[in-house]
């Protein structure tokens, strides 16, 4: 019986194939939209976690100065070398940490010249933000305490003081002096910030504080704490150990920030997991605008079959019969423009994913979801037409026009 309910469906809409299209096109569109929006939104939540991770793992960042409102920090004094060695001695649980203070200056090679960043660091930096040398070595111990003059560039300096030439061993112009290039970074890529994580050049810490910034300050201490170990724990005691280094009492509040990086990625990967929750509940409910399409042309379909109705159930058709009939037909509609949607959907993902710069992460339990939501659809919004066929009178059936 099922059978054949479906092969009298597919021949009907064979039979209207325009009006057909024209009704599953709400189911299509539905389901391509739920799709590519929680396809794309899974995306952008592994593009957060991976950016995320590339500025190192289990990482802290302690900054100068306290949060204000809209994005502002208030001034505060800076750090110093004696509040680093404090907290790497006292700290059991970190395995490197890493001072640093940056400028923003022009850097001047031949006729060409970029406004950058320029960070002062020890060795401990490449380590704690996970950051190898493409080409080139890291600083040596003479020259990190004699602050001498020599520099690492990112890739994007590279890119527009060089363009394809070798930087090693090339002298660029900082400020008032010149560096020698010893090594390039590898490239890091945009930030979650949006910042350019390659638009740097790395000097030892104490050529910095001489030959640029006149001062001893430290404004950022990056600290690497070790796997298995709490990072909760350990921002808590460096928390802890600042507060009493910088003389706070227990009314005042901190003049530093301790950040901890798993924070930062469990709130902005709870932000996109939102984001995309929400616009695939309201991509869904073109599913039900399609579903109620597909009720009205199920009803056309039944006034138009009235007398076809009325002779089946003439010649011995029961009732279930007849519903089944037209249930099976408002299904097989809905579950096409299923399938049709998943189709469409996987095609928009790829290619709006390469568009946003995304990665493409294939989630099958969200198509199963959609195209048995789209079913479902089918099941609801055609029951009441194919319930209206069954119940029909046939003698009215026969007598209607």
């Amino acid at each position: 019986m099922f059978v054949n309910s479906l092969l009298l469906a597919l021949r009907e809409i064979r039979r209207n194939v325009m009006r057909s299209f024209l009704t599953i096109l709400g189911i299509v569109i539905g389901v391509a939209s739920v799709i590519i929006m929680v396809t794309i939104g899974g995306g952008a939540t592994a593009q957060v976690s991976q950016q995320i991770s590339s500025l190192g793992t289990n990482l802290l960042m302690v900054r100068v100065g306290q949060r204000m409102g809209g994005g502002q920090t208030s001034a505060a004094p800076s750090f110093d070398l004696e509040d680093v060695q404090a907290i790497y001695r006292e700290i059991p649980s970190i395995t490197a940490i890493a001072p640093s203070s940056s400028q923003r200056l022009v850097a001047v090679y031949s006729n060409k010249n970029w406004s950058t960043t320029a960070t002062g660091v020890d060795n401990e930096f490449f380590k704690v933000r996970n950051w190898p040398v493409l080409a080139g070595r890291q600083f040596l111990g003479s020259e990190l305490r004699s602050g001498k003059a020599v520099c690492l560039v990112g890739a994007t300096v590279r890119k527009e003081l060089f363009g394809e030439q070798d930087p090693i061993g090339s002298k660029i112009r900082m400020d008032t002096f010149s560096c020698q290039v010893i090594g390039v970074l590898e490239a890091k890529g945009q930030s979650t910030f949006g910042s350019d994580q390659d638009d740097l050049v790395l000097l030892p810490l104490r050529t910095l504080q001489r030959r640029i910034a006149g001062n001893q300050d430290i404004s950022l201490i990056q600290v690497s704490v070790a796997e298995g170990e709490s990072t909760d724990k350990a921002k808590g005691d460096i928390e802890s150990l600042l507060r009493g280094r910088r003389h706070i009492s227990e009314t005042e509040n901190d003049n530093f920030q301790v950040m901890d990086m798993k924070e930062v990625t469990r709130m902005l990967t709870g932000t996109t997991q939102i984001l995309t929750a929400l616009l695939g509940a309201v991509a869904a409910v073109s599913l039900l605008v399609g579903g109620i399409g597909i009720m009205n042309i199920m009803l056309v379909s039944v006034t138009e079959r009235t007398r076809e109705i009325g002779i089946r159930l003439a010649i011995g058709a029961r009732e279930r019969e007849v519903l089944l009939q037209f249930l099976v037909e408002a299904v097989a509609l809905s579950s096409f423009g299923g399938l049709v949607g998943v189709i469409v959907a996987l095609g928009g993902s790829v290619g709006l994913a390469k568009v946003l710069n995304v990665p493409f992460i294939l989630n099958p339990g969200i198509i199963v979801l959609s195209f048995l939501f789209s079913a479902a659809v089918g099941v609801v919004f055609g029951f009441f037409p194919a319930r209206k066929a069954a119940r029909l009178d046939p003698i009215d059936a026969l007598r209607h026009e």
